[in-house]
């Protein structure tokens, strides 16, 4: 399979890193619309559209996911739409029916990412109860339980500890079930992932921290009959030559809004040690790290084109199915990206594939 390639919808403001540098990435429908045009025509196969409530980490404004989504499916033509949803401040039967009206309008391109939660200010805000870590992600497996069946069954019955489906109907049917994307790092994300996900996101890691979780969760999934496919996140910085790579991390780095990504470090800090691991997603990430909230930068798509195409090769060749894109500059970098970044990859793919042979 060829790698896919997405990006992150800048559906909040703040642009994708917690950093008061000067970005050329906006949160309005306007930008994103016009965001969705050019990755559509850059190569881009998904968009992901985040979850937020209220600000966690200087993102002051937020697009609600699925709203926006219906919105970008009437200006765009092929590439797929993932919501992002909250268990607990959804309900699975509004979702699947919402999920599946954007299927109709997008006639085949939705997709939705179930988020389990890592920022309790978010439940409290809105009068939500906070569950421990891993009933959350027993929460999320019972939603996408309902969703399935409420995509698939004429008529849906469910009996659960956290929903109950009384032979609710759901017309129209999407056009195809809705793919199905999750992310999580501790033993209770992983399990899930391998009995009900269709895609396993990972933040960044360095490629030996990546293939130890997809082999990990492909085992599992292995023991339950399934196969995944798995998505890995980067913060991308294509120059001419590397140093100017480089130094614009630097620059990002430099200018971090320091209250910020510490209170982001002290949420989900909080988050890990819920678990039963006692660690959480970003158990191992410094400030810098931080700075891209998921661990974008330890991907290392940062040098020039062919470097980066070069390490997307090398991602590919432990397991990696897809390629989740974030940017400083939208409008410039995702065009960039298409033009000197895609065609490359698939260039080397082609010859990958020969060597095979």
């Amino acid at each position: 399979m060829s790698l896919k390639f997405a990006y992150w919808v800048p559906n909040v403001s703040g642009g994708l890193v917690i950093s008061k540098i000067p970005q050329k990435t906006g949160w309005s429908f306007e930008d994103n619309a016009r965001y969705a045009q050019i990755a559509e025509e850059a190569g881009f196969e998904y968009a992901l559209l985040q979850t937020r409530f209220i600000a966690s980490y200087g993102a002051e404004n937020q697009l609600e996911a699925i709203t926006l989504a219906s919105a970008l499916a009437t200006v765009t033509k092929r590439i797929k739409l993932i919501s992002a949803v909250l268990p607990g401040l959804w309900h699975p039967g509004t979702v699947a029916k919402m999920i599946s009206t954007i299927d109709q309008i997008s006639h085949g391109r939705a997709a939705i990412n179930v988020v389990s939660g890592w920022f309790k200010g978010e439940f409290h805000a809105y009068g939500e109860p906070w569950l421990d870590h891993d009933e959350r992600y027993r929460r999320s497996e019972e939603f996408i339980s309902v969703l399935r069946k409420l995509w698939t069954e004429e008529e849906t019955h469910f009996r659960g500890d956290f929903y109950r489906i009384n032979g609710a109907p759901l017309k129209p049917k999407p056009y195809n079930v809705p793919e199905i994307f999750q992310g999580g790092n501790s033993s209770a994300a992983r399990k899930m992932a391998s009995r009900v996900s269709d895609w396993y996101f990972m933040n960044g890691n360095t490629i030996d921290g990546l293939k130890a979780q997809i082999d990990e969760v492909k085992s599992l999934a292995a023991a339950n009959n399934r196969k995944l496919k798995f998505g890995v996140n980067a913060f991308v910085i294509v120059r001419d030559t590397e140093e100017e790579a480089k130094q614009v991390l630097r620059d990002i780095i430099a200018y971090a809004d320091d209250e910020a990504v510490e209170g982001f470090r002290s949420q989900v800090r909080f988050a890990g040690k819920a678990s039963p691991e006692r660690e959480g997603m970003w158990a191992h990430s410094d400030f810098n790290d931080l700075v891209q909230y998921n661990d974008g930068f330890k991907t290392g798509l940062i040098g020039t084109a062919e470097q980066v195409a070069d390490r997307i090769i090398e991602l590919k060749k432990i397991g990696v199915d897809l390629i989740l894109t974030g940017f400083l500059h939208y409008d410039e970098d995702i065009q960039l990206f298409g033009e000197k970044v895609i065609p490359l990859v698939r260039e080397k793919e082609a010859a990958l594939n020969v060597d095979v042979v």
